[in-house]
Order: structure tokens, then C-alpha cells, then sequence
């Protein structure tokens, strides 16, 4: 395998394990919650919530190894947030799925239309 084809397939693996981490509501909600790029703690996510910090925790374990969030250190306390590169990367992923299909519904129609 050459090396842009091995580049290649660990973009798509990487790409595919942020889509599985952002496959649960529970982690969705807790980006949307980091979306205004403050770092926050455990207790402001969990605030509002029936989730345990215990279960953020490990929700916020599984963002963290996709490289959705970053922990920060604040004295005792941990501090969370987002980092948009791997959505950049879902983004550019989309983009292109919705040209080629853009392109085939094009032929489609051009071909149903002569």
C-alpha cells in the first residue's frame, strides 16, 4: 500500500471513529454544550442534567480519544473543551459525499429527462 493510500485509510478510520463517538446523545449534547470554545467543568456540563458525573466523565473520555476535547488542568479541577479539527475534517468528508451525490442526481435526471 503506498503511503497516500495508507494516509488515506487512517483519514477515513479517524474520521469514522468521530462519527461513532458523536453517534450518542449524550456526547452530541455534550458538544454542543463546549461549542462556544469555553473550557468547562465537570459540574457546568453535568448542570441541568439526571446524567452522573461519573457518565460524563467517560463520555467525555470517548470525545477526548477521537480528539474531539481537550482536558485542561485548573488546580484540582479538570476543565473540557472543544476542539473543532476533527468536525473541520467531518465537514470537508461531507462536502464531498454531497457533490458526488449532487453529480449522480444530476445524471440521473438527465438521463430520465432524454
Amino acid at each position: 500500500m503506498s503511503r497516500s493510500n495508507r494516509s488515506a485509510a487512517l483519514r477515513i478510520e479517524q474520521q469514522a471513529q468521530v462519527f461513532a463517538a458523536l453517534g450518542d446523545p449524550t456526547r452530541m449534547s455534550l458538544v454542543t454544550k463546549l461549542i462556544d470554545g469555553k473550557p468547562q467543568s465537570i459540574s457546568t456540563l453535568t448542570a441541568g442534567s439526571k446524567i452522573t458525573r461519573q457518565a460524563v466523565t467517560k463520555h467525555l473520555s470517548v470525545l477526548e480519544n477521537v480528539g474531539l476535547v481537550s482536558k485542561i488542568k485548573d488546580g484540582r479541577e479538570s476543565l473540557y473543551e472543544l476542539d473543532p479539527k476533527p468536525l473541520l475534517s467531518l465537514q470537508e468528508y461531507l462536502q464531498i459525499i454531497s457533490s458526488q451525490w449532487d453529480n449522480a442526481l444530476n445524471d440521473l435526471k438527465r438521463f430520465v429527462e432524454d
